[in-house]
Order: C-alpha cells, then structure tokens, then sequence
C-alpha cells in the first residue's frame, strides 16, 4: 500500500485539486496510432491509444483535442467482443448473439453514426436488485449499441486518466482488484502506525453524481468536444422503467459500461487529491487510504487527526453534491494497540469494521499474544448466499442430481474463490455445511412418499460435486510489498 504523504502530483499552492480543475492547461493536439495495450478485454484491437497513453504519462497537463478518430470500427468491434455473451438486453430488446448477425454491416454503421454526431444513446432499462442490508439497489442495463459505444470510449479515456489515478484506487482498473485493495488494508495496519480507522460511505453515490462537476473533471483532461458531447449524451440518456422514461439530470446509471470510471474520475478530484492535499497541510501522523470505487476505508495514527479529517471530509462531499451516510460512517479504534488500550481503560473488545464482504478484528496470537488482523466472511453475506442456494434448489429440486451438483460445485467454489483469506477457513466451513444441508433437503423433497435421503448417501454426492475448503489466496504481505 503507497504512503499517501508520498510520491503525489504536486497541486498549485493554496488551491485545492477539484477547484483548481477550471485553471487548465493550454490545449495541444495529440495524434499518432497504436494500440490498446493494458486495457481489459481489447488485446488485438488497433488504435491510437499507446501514444495518448505516453502523452499523458509525460505531461500531466496536456489536455487532448483529438481523441474521437481513436473510437474507430476496429476499437467498436473489439468492444463488442469484449462484452457479456449473456448479459441482459437493455430497452432495444438486442442480444449479444442477434447483433452478431451482420456484424460488419453493423459496425459500420455505427462508426459513421458516432462519428458525424448522429449517435444516440437510448435510455437504460431500470431494474431492481436486493442489496445485503436490505433495500433494493438500481441498475441501469443499456443497449446493446450504448455499451459497445461506452466500452470503447472507455479504452480511450483509461489510456489518459490510468496515468493519473492513485495508487490507493483499486476499483474497476485494469490489473487490480478487491483483494489487491484488501491487501493493502490489512498491511497498513498490520505495518504501519494504525490506530484509527474512518470506514466511511458515500449516500447513493452514482445517484447523486453531479453532471456539472462531471463534465468539469472531465475537461481537465479532454478537450475534444465531440468527445465530451458524447458522454454528455449518455448521461443524460434518461432510464426507462415499465415503459416510462424519465430523464437523468444527476447520477451514472450503476450497471452501465462506463460508470464505473466516470465514479473514479469524479472521486479523484472529490477525494483522492484532496486527501494528499490534507495529509501534506494538516496531518502530523501517518495518514493511510484505500479506495474501491465509493467504498473507502482510511487509517490513522493520531485520534484528533481523524476527527478534524471526517469532518472535514464532510463538508467536502458537500461541495460537490455528495454526501457521507451518517450511520455507515464510523471512526473505529483499531490497530496493533487497541486491545491493550481499550483493556486498560475497561472499555470492552475493540469494533470492528467491514470492508469488500469481509469483517476486520483485532485479534491476538494464541502462542505468541502479537497482535493479528483476522478477517472473515461477513456474517450477512455468507447467510444471504445460503439463503439464495435454498431457494434455488428448492426450485430446481426436480432437475437431476448431476445438474444440481455441478451448479453447487460452481457455487461453492466461487464463494471460496473470493472469500478463501488466511483466517477465515471456519467462516468458509460453516457456508460448505450450510450448503450441504440445504442439498441434503432438496433432494428429501422430490419423493412424494417421504422417502429421505441418509447422510451416508449424501456423503458419496458431497464427496463428488462439493469442493473442499480451501484457503485461495496468500497473506497479504506476500502478495503486497509496502
């Protein structure tokens, strides 16, 4: 995990980064052709992106004029290769395999379209997704078209703005993942002067984005302007929901193809540069972030630091049309000497906090009583996912046994696959038996004369469908070297 306090672009004396976004630097045209090296899913498509990405890396000023040639037939069709086979059809009604047919025929059209400025996008057809604590959350599924046209415009702009993200960002960017930004969690307080955590969240985040602010953030980088009339247009799309159409004057439909780096964009100039803005004018002590998307945990050495930094934090959201939910957002002792501490003064086991689906505990050793960082499956989301399981197989209880095994086998070890961390094999164990268990009931139901099937029975199924558990990933000072 990168100290914060250090290796951060340098931002004019007395301004802060998001405001100082409207002083930008003199236009300079950009041109050359070359390809879409280190971008997810685009291996093979040729473009002019490696020169935009050396432009950018070279000056962290330039501001490109020319970037809507790169958004040419070959990037469109690696764009469609890239997408979901299976992914739901937005408003249109248009699979992945049905705009196959005639794919060329396609792509040409839609390249001139994009080009001469005749492109449209169609508003994202809103459907509903229970969240883990409760309520149900939106999506936005777009066309078919509008996500290969906003994948593509995705290639280009990450060409520019992964040359200027943070290092403490590890949401939706190629080459890094959840568990790189846990990782980095649990080093800096493992390694590093620790004893407070801001495990902070954003109100509807995407919701709330501010078109203004998004477009201004946006030129800091991007002067094109048939560039930027592009994105204006998808996010002014509108939603459809049972057939009516409402427009969007605020907020990135979560769903869409290109939210998730226009949300990382609006956090850089939010958040990321303000908080190495903070670290270097008011903190004395060591000051740590993580950020995955909206979700964002920080560390801290000094308790009053903390304070004046949520507060703070605050009062920046604000300004720029976001806000902190109150009862998401806590600041938690925690650290090497929290145990101790709280010990000494009789205030009870220290709190713990959850971060990407895992619970962080202070803990300490059995035989040597050094401080640990346990993590381990949230209690919610293993219980959610069992319950998940039992409905389905309640429902597809009459389909054969080799059938449900092999769904239970992805299941099982995909749940592993994500959640396998050092510490936390009794949390993977309690799911595997849960799902047994829930197995086990299905398949006692399918005879109508309550027959039951016997454990010794289910031994054999268990042993031959359900993976064992198993610990997938390293300790994280393995993995990550601060």
């Amino acid at each position: 995990m990168k100290r914060a306090n250090k290796g951060s672009r340098p931002v004019e004396r007395g301004k802060l980064p998001a405001e100082s976004v409207e002083r930008r630097a003199s236009a300079e045209g950009n041109s050359g052709s070359a390809t879409v090296n280190g971008t997810q899913g685009s291996k093979g498509a040729s473009s002019g992106l490696d020169r935009v990405r050396q432009a950018a890396r070279r000056d962290r000023q330039q501001r490109f004029t020319s970037l809507m040639h790169h958004v040419d037939k070959e990037l469109l069709g690696a764009a469609y290769r890239a997408l979901n086979p299976s992914a739901a059809p937005g408003v249109d009604g248009v699979t992945w395999q049905e705009y196959g047919k005639g794919l060329e025929e396609r792509l040409v059209v839609l390249h001139e379209r994009v080009q001469s400025g005749r492109y449209r996008a169609r508003p994202s057809k809103r459907v509903w997704i229970p969240k883990a604590d409760g309520p149900q959350r939106p999506l936005g599924i777009a066309a078919l078209e509008d996500k290969i046209v906003q994948q593509a415009v995705v290639w280009v702009l990450q060409a520019i703005y992964e040359e200027d993200f943070k290092g403490f960002s590890y949401g939706f960017r190629p080459g890094r993942g959840q568990h790189n930004a846990l990782d980095a969690v649990s080093v800096a307080i493992e390694q590093r002067k620790v004893n407070w955590v801001l495990d902070a969240d954003i109100r509807s985040f995407y919701d709330t984005i501010e078109h203004g602010w998004m477009m201004k953030f946006l030129e800091h980088r991007v002067a094109d302007r048939r560039v930027l009339r592009l994105i204006r247009k998808m996010l002014r799309a509108g939603v459809s929901e049972e057939g009516q159409w409402s427009k969007t004057v605020v907020g990135t439909p979560q769903g869409a193809v290109i939210s998730p780096l226009l949300a990382n964009i609006y956090l850089h100039y939010v958040l990321d540069l303000w908080v190495d803005w903070w670290r270097r004018h008011h903190a004395r002590g060591e000051v740590y972030i993580v950020r995955f998307a909206d979700d964002f945990v920080m560390g801290f050495q000094h308790r009053a630091e903390a304070e004046r930094f949520q507060k703070a934090l605050g009062q920046r959201m604000a300004k720029f049309g976001l806000e902190l939910h109150e009862g998401k957002t806590r600041l938690v002792e925690f650290g090497r000497f929290a145990i101790d501490n709280r010990k000494a003064r009789g205030a009870g086991k220290p709190e713990t906090f959850d971060f990407l689906g895992l619970t962080h505990i202070c803990t300490k050793g059995k035989k040597n009583g050094r401080f640990r960082l346990q993590r381990k499956t949230m209690t919610k989301r293993w219980r959610n996912k069992v319950k998940e399981v039992r409905r389905t197989l309640r429902r597809n209880r009459h389909d054969p046994v080799r059938k449900q095994g092999q769904w239970l086998r992805q299941v099982v070890q995909g749940h592993f696959n994500y959640y396998g961390v050092p510490g936390n094999r009794r949390a993977l164990d309690r799911f595997r038996t849960q799902v047994c268990r829930a197995w086990k009931a299905a398949l006692g139901r399918r005879s109508q004369k309550g027959r039951k099937i016997t454990w010794k029975q289910m031994g054999v199924l268990i042993a031959e469908w359900i993976p064992s558990t198993r610990i997938t990933h390293p300790y994280p000072r393995e993995r990550l070297v601060v």
